[in-house]
Order: structure tokens, then sequence, then C-alpha cells
């Protein structure tokens, strides 16, 4: 980074200013919704806590403002991921300003379905296709997950809900049938 030398003191310094940035980015309000599409995920690190190594969730989300253009909305450290750790996060988001959520894109943690019940009420939640790829590739042989992946993702690229599920019938009859 081009740094030679930092004393223990400007290491603070920067710190204390970095984490002054961090906070008001965080508590900002939430005022270009309606954010009617909402992914939220969460990321496991190690981290030296107390003397000891533990584990924490960094719990992040983005979400499509009313312009159009997608927006990290909050990210925060959790303990675990959760009912609670989940709920209080999404409260966190609709007390800076989070409305009109009409879907949450994620994995299909208990915890994460269970808080959008409770915080998000009538927003549908559909399964984040990323997660839905990496848990389908552990299921498959090594050999055979290029061809099911290819497979998968051409349902997913049709342009509608029709094509889509004309897509899935072929795929499935293909796999049903030996031809897979």
């Amino acid at each position: 980074m081009g740094i030679d030398g930092m004393s223990k003191s400007e290491v603070s310094r920067l710190a204390g200013e970095l984490d002054a940035v961090v906070t008001q980015f965080k508590e900002r309000p939430l005022d270009r919704g309606p954010y009617r599409y909402l992914w939220i995920d969460a990321l496991t690190q190690r981290v030296r806590e107390g003397g000891r190594v533990v584990n924490v969730a960094a719990v992040i989300a983005t979400a499509v403002n009313n312009e159009g253009t997608r927006e990290i909305v909050g990210f925060d450290i959790a303990t675990t991921e959760d009912t609670a750790a989940w709920t209080a996060f999404l409260r966190s988001l609709v007390a800076r300003g989070l409305s009109g959520v009409e879907l949450v894109i994620s994995d299909a943690h208990g915890g994460i379905k269970a808080a959008i019940a409770q915080v998000l009420s009538g927003a549908s939640w559909q399964r984040c296709r990323t997660h839905f790829m990496a848990n389908l590739a552990t299921r498959c042989t090594k050999a055979s997950w290029p061809m099911i992946a290819t497979l998968v993702r051409s349902i997913f690229d049709q342009p509608d809900r029709d094509s889509t599920w004309a897509k899935l019938a072929e795929v499935t009859s293909r796999s049903r049938g030996g031809v897979l």
C-alpha cells in the first residue's frame, strides 16, 4: 500500500476517522424507496474477540431503489444467523426507511425466512440462484456438474414465465427418461 511504517497512534486516528464514516453510512436514512427488491446474505468470518477466535456473520442487504439502481442499504455484524439476528437487522432497515419490499432474495436459511415473515409482511421470498446452484453442485458428481449446470442455467435464461416452465418440463423429462 506504499506505507513503510505507521505508529500505533496514527493507526488509531485513522481507524477513528473510518469508524465515523462507516457509522454515518450505516445510519443514513433510506429515502430513495420504495425498495421493491431486496437481496440479503451473510458471510461467516473468523475474528479475534476477547483474546479468542470466534465466528461472526457479516450481514448485508442490497436493494433496488426508486430509480432502478441497486444500492447497499445496510450491513452489520451478527454473532449468529438465527431468526432473532435477522429480525433485528431487517427491523433496523425498516426503522431507517426501507419500505415497499415486494420480493426478498436470499439463501434458504430458516432464520431469514422467519424474519422476513415477521418484519416484511406481504413480501414474497425467492431462493437466490447462486446459492441454489452451489447447493445443487454438492449433490452432483464432478464429471456431471458442467452438463447439469448448463441445463439448469438454460431454465433460468428463459425470457418469460411460460418459456421457463416449458424449459423446466423439457429438462426434467430428459432427466427422468435417462437422457442425462
